[in-house]
């Protein structure tokens, strides 16, 4: 079970500004993977449940995570039911991110008062997701909308929180652009955790680019 609420979680989100993203079959190559992510500075991770048996190397990761790095968060993508979004909580997910905004998964999370993030792509999808309680806005898939889609929502609805995924880079540019709209933080994927062409990781590479956005992200929002 989750060790923290959805405010704790959402808190936790608009203080560290940019959650990795990251998935992969091997247990052992997960570990390096956080651990890398975590000596970089990135205190909050998503696990994107897309591969068979992913529900077992996600408890791997979240037992890792608990016994190592007992102040990271970890989430879990890529929920696309409520039977998903329950086995997910059960075995330790501190938040539920969805590809598109589903009723079934806002009802069983908000009765364990775990934060879910639901894919948005429209003005009233957004106020259907904060009618069912939802904390913060996964603008999905991000580089379709772009900042001005988030200054322009954030005008009339200025209480309204968003996270990007998809499309996000992690320059000062493209990072200076998402926040400057308005923007709670960024989900990083394949620009921040990319494998090489033999399907190998730089582990030393993945936690220099972390901190590299750590420190994007100080300068940017000071």
């Amino acid at each position: 079970m989750s060790k923290h609420n959805r405010i704790e979680v959402a808190l936790a989100l608009q203080s560290n500004g940019f959650v990795p993203l990251f998935y992969d079959e091997d247990i052992n190559r997960c570990r390096q993977l956080v651990t890398a992510c975590y000596i970089g500075g990135a205190r909050i991770l998503e696990f994107t449940a897309r591969g068979d048996f992913a529900h077992e190397v996600f408890y791997e990761v979240s037992k890792f995570i608990k016994t190592n790095y007992s102040d990271m968060f970890l989430g879990v993508g890529s929920i696309t039911d409520a039977a998903a979004a329950s086995l997910y909580m059960q075995l330790g997910a501190d938040f539920i991110v969805t590809p598109a905004l589903r009723e079934d998964i806002a009802e069983v999370c908000n009765r364990r008062k775990v934060l879910w993030l639901p894919g948005c792509g429209s003005v009233k999808e957004i106020n259907d997701a904060e009618a069912l309680g939802c904390e913060i806005i996964k603008l999905f898939p991000g580089s379709i909308y772009g900042p001005e889609f988030v200054k322009a929502v954030k005008g009339p609805q200025p209480w309204t929180s968003i996270m990007p995924t998809g499309g996000v880079i992690p320059t000062q540019e493209n990072l200076k652009s998402w926040f400057d709209a308005g923007v709670t933080c960024v989900g990083l994927g394949s620009q921040l955790i990319g494998k090489s062409s033999d399907g190998s990781y730089d582990y030393k590479a993945i936690e220099a680019n972390v901190k590299d956005v750590v420190t994007l992200l100080k300068t940017i929002r000071s």
